[in-house]
């Protein structure tokens, strides 16, 4: 089989559909189909099942789809150092970022970094730090950038912390929160972050809302915020430009003290030994050195 088989069955066992497959590897869906059938011949065995609802992946398969990743895995890391021993930073940069961070921090130190370095690929995935840090785990990546205190053995860089604050057009104290029937809104968000706003909440009012939204994105509960529709708990990250129209409450422990989250760059040491991944740490240190 030739890389680019493999590749494409990569592709196919991510995506489970042949539309999307097809469209991320270039190609006319009747094309995909045809070659995928003719793998399939060569390995005597049917690789997917096909379905309306998309592509299962057979036991057999599962063998031949690992197989192929492991060997692109290995086609990368050849580049990788292939390019470090011409000097130049060449190479894929590979990050799995929190979503928040991928929304409202990352593009302004990605913009740096293309114009530092623009030989360099980058790959970019994005959802809830536990998701983030399981990608980080099975090694499909570089560099992890994580909401939270994750527990790490490799290097761990501190990056930033950011406070929350409760959002709305109308509501301007804590207090009022008690009193009024306007809905809480939420955006689905993994458990550590979910717990932390509960644990705040029944220590401040000892009762649920009276009212819930419940969003799947964080940029959706923003923006319904922002339009008055509600209020909302977000991170200060997130709330760059949103006028005077809106007002941000801090919230504040038992102590006083203001709750936030901490955000840190992890990877495997090997990882941070290669050039692009030393550039785009460098590019970060400049970054946050500014903000």
């Amino acid at each position: 089989m030739q890389l680019q088989e493999l590749h494409m069955l990569v592709v196919l066992a991510e995506e489970l559909n042949m539309r999307k497959a097809a469209e991320r590897l270039f190609v006319s869906q009747p094309a995909l189909s045809q070659r995928l059938q003719t793998i399939e011949k060569s390995w005597g065995t049917k690789i997917f099942l096909r379905s309306q609802k998309g592509l299962t992946v057979t036991s057999a398969g599962e063998k031949i789809i690992q197989f192929a990743k492991d060997v692109t895995l290995e086609q990368e890391k050849v580049r990788e150092n292939i390019d470090e021993l011409e000097g130049e930073i060449h190479g894929t940069l590979k990050l799995a970022a929190a979503s928040i961070i991928g929304q409202h921090w990352l593009p302004n130190v990605l913009k740096t970094y293309v114009k530092q370095y623009p030989n360099v690929k980058i790959s970019l995935v994005t959802g809830w730090s536990s998701e983030m840090l399981k990608s980080l785990y099975e090694d499909h990546v570089h560099i992890g950038i994580i909401r939270g205190n994750p527990e790490w053995k490799g290097p761990k860089h501190y990056l930033m912390r950011d406070e929350l604050y409760l959002v709305d057009t109308e509501i301007r104290n804590i207090e009022d929160i008690a009193k009024t029937e306007r809905p809480f809104i939420q955006f689905k968000s993994d458990s550590t972050y979910y717990q932390e706003i509960q644990h705040w909440w029944h220590q401040k009012f000892k009762t649920s809302p009276k009212q819930t939204i419940i969003v799947d994105q964080i940029e959706t509960c923003k923006q319904m915020a922002f339009h008055g529709i509600g209020y909302a708990i977000l991170p200060s990250v997130t709330l760059h430009g949103s006028g005077s129209h809106v007002h941000q409450i801090p919230l504040l422990d038992a102590k006083g003290k203001a709750i936030g989250r901490d955000t840190w760059l992890l990877g495997y040491e090997p990882a941070f030994q290669l050039k692009q991944v030393q550039a785009f740490v460098e590019v970060v240190k400049e970054c946050t050195a500014m903000e």
